[in-house]
């Protein structure tokens, strides 16, 4: 049975929380402050952190940050409805996702389906993949050791961002749309209102180093989605 940790001052919602994922098949455990859910989060006896940004002492963001120091572990980020900021920080930061309160249950089981199994999938590269290393100007990615390299310096990425980047790579020079990616990527449908690919794709941006009029190698195709450039290619971009 797969352990989910709930870190949530919340008691009631931690309380209701756990009956439905338990009635999921998940066994679930809740902590209600932040200082007291780093150790359990980071003892590897869990497949996934459900972090609430607002906790007494340190609050989530601090223990997102505490958490990626030293762990990989999924993190799916309680945030408060309609504050864009914290899922913002929250995912430069290195959560995996987000869900705002108050939200459906049945979205929270959706959500924790859809990030366990692209952490699966990453532990587990189809033999496909294995011999494939895709390479495109300076930006190197092999599947089968889950590594970037760009202009031969290693490249740390979450596990969202990888597989948002293999994606592009393997579409190298055409665009692929914001839908495919969070279908691809977010294992779930693509809102118009929900920037998490946006996001994901402006840290990817930034560990390449890219900076516009300079070095591009992910450029927008603006209403349509993104494109990974070939070296001197020109694409009509703009701002995410």
């Amino acid at each position: 049975m797969d352990r989910i940790l709930v870190i949530d001052d919340d008691v009631e919602l931690c309380g209701l929380v756990g009956e439905y994922l338990a009635a999921e098949g998940f066994h679930v455990e809740s902590v209600h402050d932040g200082e007291r859910g780093l150790q359990p989060a980071l003892s590897g006896n869990y497949v996934l952190v459900v972090l609430d940004v607002m906790l007494p002492g340190i609050n989530g963001f601090e223990v997102l940050r505490r958490i990626r120091n030293s762990s990989r572990i999924p993190v799916l980020l309680l945030t408060a409805r309609g504050e864009d900021v914290d899922r913002i920080v929250g995912l430069e930061i290195g959560a995996d996702d987000y869900l705002p309160k108050p939200f459906n249950p049945r979205e929270l089981v959706a959500r924790i389906h859809a990030i366990l199994r692209r952490t699966r999938s990453a532990e587990k590269p189809q033999k496909a993949q294995l011999a494939e290393i895709l390479r495109v100007g300076d930006v190197e990615l092999d599947p089968a050791t889950r590594t970037v390299r760009q202009a031969g310096k290693l490249v740390e990425l979450t596990s969202v961002e990888f597989n948002l980047l293999q994606v592009l790579l393997s579409e190298a020079g055409r665009v692929v749309t914001r839908e495919r990616l969070a279908d691809s990527v977010l294992s779930r449908k693509f809102s118009p209102f929900d920037r998490s690919i946006d996001m994901h794709v402006s840290k990817v941006r930034k560990k390449l180093g890219d900076s516009e009029g300079e070095t591009e190698h992910i450029k927008t195709v603006r209403g349509v989605g993104y494109i990974f450039a070939h070296p001197r290619e020109k694409v009509r971009s703009g701002t995410p």
